[in-house]
């Protein structure tokens, strides 16, 4: 008999009626970056059991040689995430194991540690059975450095930390099952680490994994031993066709070998944008180096250039120009045996690079898959229409979705990994209207929460081990709990963070002067990556700092986009205070917005143009202040955005991936969905361009997968079928198609109350089916 394993979703932590957790957090006596524990026990009879695991920073628990899972989830040291597991233990041994690690100052931005070395927590519960003493601090765990783990650098990965290299010579293989020649010692309760964190559950649900199918060789070379690969393009004449059939078959499941003494490049193309534990298994081949480099795609051979067609690898280098080094990934040393190597966190992108250099021996690679991981979000909205394009590009973006989010929202995969409020409330919205799923929403939520200090400012991005202020984003969060309220419901959750979303406003309250003008507060004042925008902080905004190594540097001035968006949040805000029955509140925050809608139509609209300015000297316009004048309710907002569509008497900035969503926002108030679906054309050249994901900004872009631009998803459904909630919870909702030339669209929308059915052609009653609880009001297209 085998143990049966579950991760389980917990939303009131255990022992909560205790004092303290019955277990204790360990280390080893002689640590190193990462250290194993392992306990063996004794089930006199079968058990049920739930064990509760920690660690500081990361773990893997095994049982009995097998995976259980990872973690623990990211958080900040007040607020210290455990998972709990379900386990099935049949008569007899076992062994309970867990891997930790701690990279200290290699370790990605968003991972936070109290730094005293790998430390674990697991604490026992029994459901049924006689189970025997499991608890960390009590049970007689072992505990022991693993040799055999090494860091790379971070490359051009800055935000996700050191990279993986592993040596199969070294490796105590079978460690989890006492299979191994190490020295153990009994593990040592970590006095000065006990106390320290609050720990919370997780309360996400465990990942999405599989294996990564579709992979197909692009091209094998002999190379240089010992030589890099980074100034080397890759041409077509170097390839070796039947070397290249043979690695085809690697990826397909039959085992490849090398002679000794040999040197191949070998370029994967995965043919979809994966976040993936790359998995080797190697026999024999001792001192062989297995090397896998990652890429979101390959570049253009000249500087500047960028990456041209994604499809396309000839001519084209793996990694930018200019580069000095190779780029991101891992290392594997084979140690003659057969082994089965991986790393300890996921890697991502489109391409991957595999040198293999073989030593005396030969080698034989027995496996090489990429298992898969993300948040298991599914779309289930399935939105179709007329157009094919739109359902091309929905594919591109539920990809993003996913690929940027984890444990937390992230701004990237391949760069960051940061939770940037920003791009999680985009996010968020898309999670909304096409999941239903809503628990990564929730840890957002509460982590912007915690982030909070003292003058009201949530941080721009958390966890996160760097700071990075910039004050539009704590905006954004608040529009986040008024996203939530309206999509989810849930106003007792809400409620928590009312005293969070007051100080945050009443902290820019504080900069509107007498006249009602708001001063920009100081730090990075982004809003988006608009060309000849100084770090995308819009005219009006003066830099006037030092500029850090991760943004451009503090700001500040006046800018009517950063005012119109304050103006905005505030009225959400007047709507969140009688949601959660406080009148006074609420009549004084739509006062606040009243003030500065007023004192905008008086600094910055233009009569003469018919456009609001971005400044106080109206040098400067864009479709941002145009799209947030009408979005707050500005008195000329909608005959500014109708003008802008028109021709516009001066040149206008245009928003960009991040920002056309408030764009598209205001199209839909004035029934303007053709204009959106032109603009789709940007997502519709991804296609064109071999992209699996959506970019960062128009090209040349950094980052090949954003998670900012995916909100194409949301308007889908909030947009061109109009399905927009009135109330909290989606109690009550407007539909209002706007199909802008489609010729039909529908989709199964899901709430809090189950699916939202909507088909809309043009000129007829749209065909709805809404559960009982969801009061429809349908509103005629305009």
């Amino acid at each position: 008999m085998t143990a049966d394993v579950q991760q389980l979703q917990l939303e009131r932590a255990p022992f909560a009626d205790q004092a303290a957790w019955p277990a204790r957090w360990i280390l080893a006596a002689e640590s190193g970056d990462v250290v194993g524990f392992r306990l063996q026990v004794e089930c006199s009879e079968a058990a049920e059991i739930v064990v509760h695991v920690s660690a500081d920073e990361r773990y893997e628990l095994w049982l009995d040689g097998d995976l259980v899972g990872r973690g623990p989830s990211r958080g900040d040291i007040g607020h210290w995430s455990f998972e709990s597991y379900r386990l099935l233990l049949p008569p007899g041994a076992h062994w309970l194991a867990a891997r930790v690690w701690s990279l200290g100052d290699d370790a990605p931005l968003a991972q936070l540690s109290l730094g005293d070395g790998p430390t674990f927590l697991l604490a026992a519960e029994t459901v049924r059975g006689r189970p025997p003493e499991l608890d960390t601090g009590t049970a007689t765990w072992q505990a022991a450095a693993l040799p055999g783990h090494g860091r790379r650098p971070k490359g051009d990965g800055y935000g996700c930390g050191a990279r993986h290299a592993s040596d199969g010579r070294t490796y105590p293989w079978g460690w989890q099952t006492g299979a191994d020649d190490l020295e153990w010692s009994a593990a040592t309760e970590g006095r000065t680490t006990n106390g320290r964190r609050l720990l919370v559950p997780s309360r996400l649900p465990a990942p999405a994994q599989r294996w990564a199918e579709g992979a197909r060789i692009r091209h094998v070379a002999a190379h240089p031993a010992g030589e890099p690969t980074h100034d080397r393009v890759v041409r077509p004449a170097d390839n070796l066709d039947d070397e290249a059939r043979d690695w085809q078959r690697l990826l397909d499941g039959t085992a490849l070998s090398m002679a000794a003494g040999t040197c191949r490049r070998v370029l994967i193309d995965l043919d979809q944008y994966v976040c993936a534990y790359p998995v080797l298994d190697l026999d024999g081949g001792r001192d062989a180096e297995v090397r896998l480099r990652w890429q979101e795609s390959l570049y253009e051979t000249e500087a500047g250039a960028g990456k041209g067609h994604r499809d396309v690898v000839a001519g084209k280098l793996f990694g930018r120009p200019c580069l000095e080094a190779d780029g991101i990934g891992d290392s594997f040393v084979a140690g003659g045996g057969h082994e089965r190597h991986s790393t300890l966190w996921w890697q991502s992108g489109r391409y991957v690079e595999v040198l293999v250099t073989t030593a005396a021996e030969p080698l034989t690679i027995t496996g090489l898959r990429f298992r898969e991981t993300h948040y298991p979000y599914e779309d289930r909205s399935r939105f179709t229409a007329s157009d094919p394009r739109l359902a091309q590009v929905g594919v591109l973006a539920l990809r993003t979705l996913q690929a940027c989010s984890h444990e937390t929202t992230m701004d990237c995969p391949y760069y960051e990994q940061l939770q940037y409020a920003g791009d999680t409330r985009l996010q968020c919205l898309i999670a909304y209207a096409t999941t239903g799923d809503d628990a990564l929403a929730r840890q957002a939520l509460r982590a912007f929460a915690h982030s909070q200090d003292g003058n009201g400012l949530v941080a721009s991005r958390t966890p996160s081990r760097r700071s990075s202020p910039i004050p539009p984003f704590t905006l954004w969060w608040v529009a986040m709990v008024h996203d939530f309220a309206l999509w989810r419901g849930d106003l007792a959750f809400v409620t928590e963070f009312m005293p969070a979303v007051r100080a945050a406003v009443e902290v820019h309250q504080q900069s509107v002067d007498d006249r009602g003008i708001f001063h920009a507060l100081h730090g990075w004042n982004f809003t988006d990556w608009v060309p000849g925008w100084d770090g995308g902080s819009p005219p009006g905004i003066v830099q006037d700092g030092e500029r850090h190594p991760d943004w451009p540097g503090p700001g500040r001035g006046v800018s009517a986009v950063l005012h119109l968006q304050l103006a905005l949040v505030a009225r959400q805000v007047a709507e969140l205070e009688s949601w959660v029955g406080e009148p006074d509140a609420s009549a004084r925050y739509a006062r606040l917005a009243d003030q500065l809608l007023e004192a905008a139509d008086e600094a910055f609209y233009d009569a003469d143009r018919g456009l609001y300015a971005d400044d106080l000297g109206h040098t400067a316009f864009s479709e941002h202040a145009q799209a947030l004048a009408l979005l707050a309710g500005a008195k000329y907002g909608e005959p500014a955005v109708r003008t802008m569509l028109l021709e516009p008497p001066v040149p206008l900035a245009r928003t960009t991936v991040y920002f056309d969503h408030y764009l598209f926002e205001a199209l839909h108030a004035i029934g303007r969905t053709d204009v959106l679906l032109a603009r789709l054309d940007l997502w519709f050249g991804l296609l064109d361009q071999g992209l699996r994901t959506v970019v960062e900004h128009p090209e040349p872009t950094r980052s090949d997968c954003h998670a900012w631009g995916a909100h194409p998803l949301y308007h889908y459904v909030a947009t061109l079928l109009g399905v927009r909630p009135t109330a909290p919870g989606m109690t009550s909702v407007t539909i209002a198609p706007q199909l802008g030339g489609l010729e039909w669209a529908q989709a199964s929308v899901p709430t809090p109350h189950g699916p939202l059915q909507v088909r809309a052609e043009p000129g007829k009653p749209p065909e709805i089916t809404a559960p009982p609880q969801i009061t429809v009001t349908i509103i005629p297209a305009p």
